[in-house]
């Protein structure tokens, strides 16, 4: 039954995926306008993100930038159900720049292992696209709650040549990723997703503590891996295929710090720099301060949210 359920699911991703590129364009944008309207999650997790992350915005530009995130995140759903069902070829034809791909190439014949931090800005499946044409690589990824969405998840992500491994957040996902890196592998890892309490360190992003994962800094100091940053940028609005750019960057050296704490801050600076480069790529619909600093008399900011 559950395979049943996601092989639907993948033929309605499919269907979708088969529109042509300015139908899904419009479509995002009513979408995008259709949570502004119905005041929906998306919309008002957005807009609480932008007040804490940049309270100095006058609230004219604040709503702005609003809609723009809404536009841009239905947009890269989409697009994403688009590459998720069609040939990997033709997904990375979109790809109309590259930036540092000799950093990854250097890395990855150095033989000490590369670990790839993709924020969530962009679109990050395209890139694990890229990645396994390069190379054999694992990603590290928080299983759905929902097994018929995991099923989902494993049938999309897999590749032609079965050089994608999917590695689920939990157990022993730390033994068998340290084993990856040591042996030279490459894992790729999505450093801003908030990690379970206990399991992460309070550092700053925009300004405010974030619980951050230590796992990235604690495998990159252990394994002496190579880390870099990696993401496909959307570039100027497209009227039909949209058409993106690889950046590929060096880490600091301070994510490899040997205190946690001191590594979780230099990740999210890192990460912070490139959600800059164009915050409406970046993924503020996502709850990233749910968890406060002990002893901090802060309450879960979305709290409220909660009750709408």
């Amino acid at each position: 039954m559950t395979q049943f359920a996601a092989r639907f699911l993948h033929a309605l991703a499919a269907a979708v995926g088969r529109l042509p590129w300015a139908w899904r364009n419009r479509l995002g944008d009513a979408v995008a306008v259709l949570w502004r309207a119905l005041d929906a999650r998306e919309s008002r997790v957005a807009r609480r993100n932008l007040a804490l992350a940049y309270p100095e915005l006058e609230p004219a530009a604040r709503d702005r930038l609003h809609l723009a995130i809404l536009r841009s995140t239905a947009r890269q759903a989409l697009e994403t159900l688009c590459f998720w069902t069609r040939p990997h070829a033709e997904n990375l034809a979109l790809l109309r720049e590259m930036h540092g791909v000799e950093l990854f190439d250097t890395a990855l014949a150095c033989g000490r292992g590369v670990i790839v931090a993709a924020p969530h800005y962009g679109n990050w499946e395209l890139l694990n696209q890229w990645l396994a044409t390069r190379t054999e690589l694992a990603i590290l990824y928080r299983p759905p709650e929902s097994k018929i969405g995991e099923a989902f998840l494993q049938r999309v992500r897999a590749d032609d040549g079965g050089r994608v491994t999917q590695v689920r957040a939990e157990g022993s996902a730390v033994r068998r990723l340290f084993k990856l890196l040591q042996g030279g592998g490459v894992v790729g890892i999505l450093p801003d997703q908030q990690p379970k309490a206990g399991d992460g360190a309070f550092a700053p992003f925009f300004g405010k503590p974030a619980l951050t994962m230590t796992l990235l800094p604690r495998l990159a100091a252990r394994t002496g891996a190579v880390v870099l940053l990696a993401y496909c940028e959307r570039l100027a609005p497209q009227p039909g295929a949209p058409a993106f750019a690889l950046r590929i960057e060096a880490a600091p050296v301070e994510i490899a710090a040997s205190d946690p704490g001191v590594g979780a801050a230099a990740l999210n600076a890192a990460v912070e720099r490139i959600a800059r480069r164009d915050p409406a790529q970046y993924q503020w619909t996502y709850k990233r301060y749910t968890l406060r600093p002990p002893g901090s008399g802060e309450d879960n900011p979305y709290r409220d949210l909660e009750r709408h």
